[in-house]
Parts: structure tokens; C-alpha cells; sequence
């Protein structure tokens, strides 16, 4: 697996995957329509790269480094937080990829943001995204009604902690 920094050349494959149904579902902030909303979205994502702001979205290649499979990112939430948040393409899905790019992305972007935690906050209905968290070394802090992407919905949010050391929790 691969996780680089995206360009333009991105562009297509971007597009194809933030339409599949399970991104509509559960990440309904990054569907884009046309290549043209999805190059826009790239452009933003690259000045970002640039800053301390974020966000920091990164794709995720097969070891070919041919194949975008999709992507993982950290996000502000808001008074020094960050939280995770990725999406494998569909055609991907439940062979452990999120997984591993989750658990190579974790200690990377800890040490990037100079962070002792970062969240991961899901729609409790989203099991396969809560397995990915459990197995890279998140806990679940706590599950609630709660806004989740403008609706109202029971979420739960899991906590990643690095030891003093810096070592990664597994």
C-alpha cells in the first residue's frame, strides 16, 4: 500500500469514488458530482498540504502505486483536536486495506500535527468503520445522539493515544 499526496492527475478517479453508494451514506460532504467539482476539491486539498490548517487528505494506492483505491485524512474538530477519517472504494472493501492504511497513516499524521490523540467519530451504524478503528489501536469513548454530517444520529466516538515514548498503542 501506498499513501501519497494527491495532484491533479487524481482528478477521475476521485470523482468515480466519492459517488459510490457507501461514501453518499456515510461521508455525504465529499460526493462530487463532475470531475470539475472533484479537481476544485484537489486544488483546496493540495494548498492545504501547504499549511497547519488542514485538512490533510492523502489517497491510498495498491502497492503498484497504479490503483487509487481512496483515501485517509485528519480534520480540525476544533481546539488543538483532530480526527480520522477515510473511505476504501467499494470494490476494495472488507479485505483489511482500511486497516492498513489507518494503522500506517495514525503515526504519520500524530507526528505531523505534533498531537498526542486524534478521534475517530462514526454513525454507530457504520460497524465496518468501527472495526477499522478497534483493530488500529482506537477505544470507544462513548456512543450518542448527536449531529452527524447535518442529521440527527447515534455516533460514537473512539480515541487513539500514543504512549509518551511515541510509540504506536499495538
Amino acid at each position: 500500500m501506498i499513501i501519497t499526496e494527491f495532484d491533479k492527475s487524481f482528478t477521475g478517479s476521485v470523482q468515480r469514488l466519492s459517488v459510490e453508494a457507501s461514501n453518499r451514506e456515510f461521508i455525504p460532504d465529499e460526493v462530487f458530482e463532475t470531475e470539475k467539482d472533484a479537481e476544485a476539491c484537489i486544488e483546496r486539498l493540495v494548498e492545504a498540504y501547504k499549511g497547519t490548517e488542514g485538512p490533510f487528505v492523502y489517497p491510498v494506492l495498491l502497492k503498484d502505486g497504479r490503483i487509487h483505491i481512496g483515501h485517509v485524512q485528519a480534520a480540525s474538530i476544533g481546539e488543538g483536536r483532530w480526527e480520522i477519517g477515510y473511505h476504501i472504494g467499494e470494490a476494495w472493501q472488507n479485505v483489511g486495506y482500511a486497516t492498513e492504511a489507518v494503522r500506517y497513516f495514525v503515526p504519520y499524521i500524530m507526528q505531523r500535527l505534533n498531537v498526542r490523540r486524534l478521534y475517530g467519530i462514526i454513525r454507530a451504524d457504520n460497524l465496518a468503520s468501527g472495526k477499522v478503528l478497534e483493530k488500529s489501536g482506537f477505544w470507544l469513548m462513548e456512543e450518542k445522539a448527536a449531529s452527524y454530517h447535518g442529521k440527527p444520529a447515534l455516533i460514537r466516538r473512539y480515541v487513539c493515544s500514543i504512549t509518551p515514548d511515541l510509540n504506536y498503542p499495538f
